[in-house]
């Protein structure tokens, strides 16, 4: 299998994009846009001057339990800039989604509460609300945050959606929204409380 096939069986289509448009990241945006693969992983992200953003992580079920997640994200936080991730909302029906957000809590990383993060996805037309995370070594503000996603969406997620997709995503101001009164729970917290109850 393929990065590209390990990626696509791992992701929800709604959640992928498609394998030309990543190709095209990585031969055109090769300043920012990078891949780091072992036959255990595959790790595709971006690295912006202030920021890192880490599009897929995925560790093969033969390496899970044996730390290359960890050592992964170590070699991001060694960069020394705040990496910043999108997941799904918990789903207690599939059991991965909460093992991602487990990792990321032992890896140190916070909910964004503040920021909303709600797509139309291409291949499926449906909306789906993500999730922000982030770790920063220099405790960054979910403004600064917010500023980066933006940027991150509008250079990677859209890059040539309309030659790839056949229609654009929607404009980045309908997609991210910072409300500091947006009455979220911390994801992270709930997690703890899911466990306790």
């Amino acid at each position: 299998m393929n990065w590209y096939e390990k990626l696509n069986k791992y992701f929800p289509v709604e959640e992928m994009k498609s394998k030309e448009h990543m190709e095209a990241l990585l031969k055109e945006k090769s300043d920012i846009y990078y891949k780091d693969e072992s036959d255990k992983h595959v790790l595709m992200y971006a690295e912006f001057d202030s920021f890192i953003f880490i599009d897929y992580v995925y560790v093969s079920n033969a390496a899970r339990g044996q730390g290359l997640g960890h050592k992964l994200i170590e070699k991001m936080k060694a960069k020394n800039k705040p990496i910043i991730l999108e997941v799904e909302p918990v789903d207690y029906d599939e059991t991965d989604s909460e093992k991602r957000l487990r990792f990321y809590q032992r890896e140190g990383f916070k909910h964004a509460q503040s920021i909303g993060y709600t797509r139309r996805s291409l291949a499926t037309n449906e909306v789906n609300q993500m999730e922000i995370l982030y770790w920063s070594p220099e405790d960054a503000s979910e403004e600064e945050i917010y500023e980066q996603m933006k940027r991150m969406y509008t250079e990677v997620h859209t890059y040539r959606d309309e030659e790839f997709y056949g229609k654009a995503y929607q404009h980045v101001d309908e997609v991210l929204q910072m409300d500091e009164n947006r009455g979220i729970d911390d994801i992270l917290d709930e997690l703890d409380k899911s466990k306790n109850s």
